[in-house]
């Protein structure tokens, strides 16, 4: 996590010089790295990063934005707790800037270790997936039939969570057909999240499609919020 610290170093070195260091990438070559592992990043949405504060990029003499290696580090982290956490922004923000002062805050969303920031989301082909989720090839098929696992050719470390959670179900005897109500449960959830959002969408420039896109993330962890704090309460009555 030092290599946080050290973004906010080399960014504002950078900015000071007045012109990019050799090596820098383009926001092309940025999407190049990071779209393979978040497939709806946009210019605009780097873009909007920025503007919240998240990445610091050099400019050129000429003000085009060049992004450091350790800029994409940090945008890998920024997205990773977005997609894998429902993070909103601010948090993760207020988090990185503790670590940029050198101290050591807690990770917030409730994840048990931060994805790396030096190395890529691990992908798994289906018999990869299968062997370290400790499954069998007949679980997965009947998560993939009841919606829960997305049928594709391969898969990222959020599905294997998935899968290993639903082999620990199998112990207690809840099968995947079981839980098809969870993938109703979270198009319902959806519509409420593209309600919320249509004063914003109704906007067709870049900028309000990123801020729809961090608000949407933000109302989806608030109803996760809602969502286990029911689930506790009704545990706690058993």
């Amino acid at each position: 996590m030092a290599t946080t610290s050290r973004a906010a170093q080399a960014s504002g070195s950078a900015q000071a010089s007045g012109s990019a260091q050799p090596g820098l990438l383009s926001i092309g070559q940025v999407l190049a790295r990071l779209i393979p592992e978040f497939p709806d990043l946009t210019p605009s949405k780097l873009r909007f990063l920025e503007e919240r504060q998240l990445v610091t990029p050099a400019r050129t003499d000429s003000g085009y934005r060049k992004f450091s290696t350790i800029d994409l580090d940090r945008l890998r982290f920024v997205l990773t707790m977005q997609r894998d956490h429902y993070l909103p922004l601010k948090v993760i923000r207020g988090y990185l800037d503790e670590l940029d002062a050198g101290r050591q805050p807690v990770l917030p969303g409730g994840a048990t270790q931060a994805p790396s920031m030096l190395s890529s989301e691990r992908r798994y082909t289906r018999d990869e997936l299968i062997r370290e989720a400790g499954a069998n090839a007949m679980l997965l098929g009947d998560a993939i039939t009841a919606s829960l696992i997305l049928p594709t050719d391969v898969f990222g470390e959020e599905t294997l969570s998935v899968l290993r959670a639903l082999v620990e179900l199998q112990r207690s005897g809840i099968e995947p057909r079981h839980l098809r109500g969870f993938r109703a449960a979270a198009e319902r959830e959806l519509g409420l999240i593209e309600s919320a959002l249509i004063p914003v969408a109704r906007r067709k420039d870049a900028s309000s499609r990123a801020k729809a896109a961090e608000l949407a993330r933000e109302i989806a962890g608030q109803l996760e919020v809602v969502r286990g704090s029911l689930i506790r309460s009704a545990l706690s009555k058993l």
